[in-house]
């Protein structure tokens, strides 16, 4: 369907917990961030709408009391909670970002799990139904009717089943449509029934098939999924397997495929204003397919930064950019980590999860002083430098509904090694299958063998400058911006938006 000229732009709510640069725990900031700036040269009118949480800096970010909503009362099981609302525009400046402030539930630090346990807060559940509602309540305080609302992860998908049941003859919001992007089902948001209260649902509504149903417990991505007029996750391959496969379906699997039709899978994109290391201006020296001297510079300072011992060319580093759990992969690293420094390579590794793989990557630096760089925190600023100066970039994912930083290290001339799952397999191709034609390396079996033999064939690689120098420059000729996803979510913003008005109208 294409999108169709109206009176006035065609109006859609990002809903989130996250974007970046305000709010970030994984690559739905990154979306968030970059889809709606898209959407606006598109000729689209993007609004988002996350929670101020306490980590936000407001003087950083220039927000600012909303001069047109202040404040308003929001219900909540029947409880007046106060709910005082923020403004700033996003970095581009074409994008009002809307934040909603309440200091019993987001004047914290962490946004979904407290730093102090890693666990998630026991009042997640209230924290975000009572965001959804401020959200829309918002809307209608400032009298900006979306066409679409636009929810990202089960934590907004309170949305999609207020829109079909507590305002669906509400003036204000009768025909708006809601589009569910799941960025990965493995978080789905399962609570006790007692929460039925918080979503104004009766005891009678709770049953085994119903929406709000889910093994004994009410699972909102179950919600979301069950009511959103459509449904998009963040590759094509992501939304196959988890509509076919136990494994990757978590259980949702036959709830998909009961929404097949309904489910559209749309690659996320990769912002090249911020992800090019041409125009980077974190690193100390920028460069390109045509002029790639900058990356040893690059290369120079990573090691640098990260205490690795310096080593001459023939020595590459592997880089690591993630969460430190399970699903990222890193049990096979466990495994493997002391065959893979035996190839002769070097780790260059940044991020913080499970408290077993810091220990874990802990003493592997140890073992290996010199080898093994590691920082355990987010550092925006050594993510970009990981990227450009290190070789190859490692992705094991267990399951990876997209993945970006696989496009980020294709841009920056980084090799991917990669499995292949999710959107790291609509977006590398191996070297060895398709010669003269790959960008990557990759492996299908989650085994830490496969793993490894996919790190060996990317160092044989290494070893030949000339196809290495060519499997680089591929890479960085790759095209994955967001205008062609853009394009994807305007089609299913239309089609919502239809079904949407048909509803109303019956």
């Amino acid at each position: 369907m294409s999108f169709r000229p109206r009176s006035r732009p065609f109006r859609v709510l990002m809903a989130a917990s996250e974007m970046a640069p305000f709010a970030k725990a994984g690559g739905l900031a990154d979306v968030v961030e970059s889809l709606s700036p898209a959407l606006h040269e598109m000729g689209i009118e993007p609004r988002a709408v996350l929670p101020l949480y306490g980590s936000i800096d407001r003087a950083r970010f220039g927000l600012v009391p909303d001069p047109e909503v202040p404040r308003l009362v929001v219900p909540l099981e029947g409880e007046p909670i106060e709910a005082r609302f923020y403004r700033a525009k996003d970095g581009t400046g074409s994008v009002p970002v809307h934040f909603v402030a309440c200091e019993r539930f987001f004047d914290r630090p962490g946004i979904y799990n407290d730093p102090a346990s890693g666990e998630g807060y026991s009042d997640n559940a209230a924290r975000f139904v009572f965001f959804c509602r401020a959200a829309t309540e918002l809307m209608r305080a400032l009298g900006w009717r979306p066409d679409v609302i636009h929810c990202h992860d089960h934590q907004t998908a309170p949305i999609v089943a207020d829109l079909h049941r507590r305002l669906a003859r509400d003036p204000f919001f009768s025909g708006v449509g809601s589009v569910l992007t799941i960025h990965n089902l493995g978080y789905q948001g399962s609570y006790p029934p007692e929460i039925l209260s918080l979503l104004e649902v009766g005891r009678d509504e709770f049953y085994p098939m119903s929406p709000f149903e889910f093994f004994g417990n009410v699972n909102l991505m179950k919600i979301g999924i069950q009511f959103a007029d459509l449904l998009t996750t963040v590759s094509a391959r992501y939304a196959q397997e988890i509509t076919e496969s136990t494994e990757f379906g978590a259980g949702l699997e036959g709830v998909l495929r009961s929404r097949g039709r309904d489910l559209v899978g749309i690659l996320n994109g990769v912002d090249y204003t911020q992800w090019d290391p041409t125009v980077d201006k974190l690193l100390p020296a920028r460069y390109g397919p045509d002029a790639l001297d900058g990356k040893e510079t690059n290369r120079e300072a990573l090691r640098s930064r990260l205490g690795l011992a310096e080593e001459d060319d023939r020595t590459p580093i592997v880089g690591m950019i993630s969460r430190l759990v399970d699903q990222k992969g890193f049990d096979l690293l466990e495994q493997a980590i002391d065959a893979v420094l035996a190839l002769d390579v070097q780790f260059a590794i940044l991020g913080t999860g499970q408290e077993r793989y810091h220990r874990m990557l802990q003493d592997a630096a140890a073992r290996h002083p010199g080898r093994v760089g590691l920082e355990i925190k987010f550092d925006n600023n050594l993510a970009h430098l990981i990227e450009a100066g290190s070789d190859m970039f490692l992705m094991p994912s267990r399951y990876e509904p997209c993945g970006l930083n696989q496009m980020y290290s294709l841009r920056y001339g980084t090799v991917p090694v990669v499995r292949a799952t999710g959107g790291l397999a609509d977006t590398v191709r191996d070297d060895d299958a398709r010669a003269g034609e790959g960008t990557g390396f990759v492996f299908a079996p989650y085994e830490s063998s496969a793993m490894l033999d996919a790190v060996r064939r990317a160092r044989q690689a290494y070893a030949d400058p000339a196809r290495w120098r060519a499997l680089m420059v591929r890479g960085m000729r790759q095209d994955f911006s967001w205008k062609r996803s853009a394009r994807q979510f305007i089609e299913v913003y239309e089609q919502a938006a239809d079904r949407a008005s048909r509803r109303a109208a019956a």
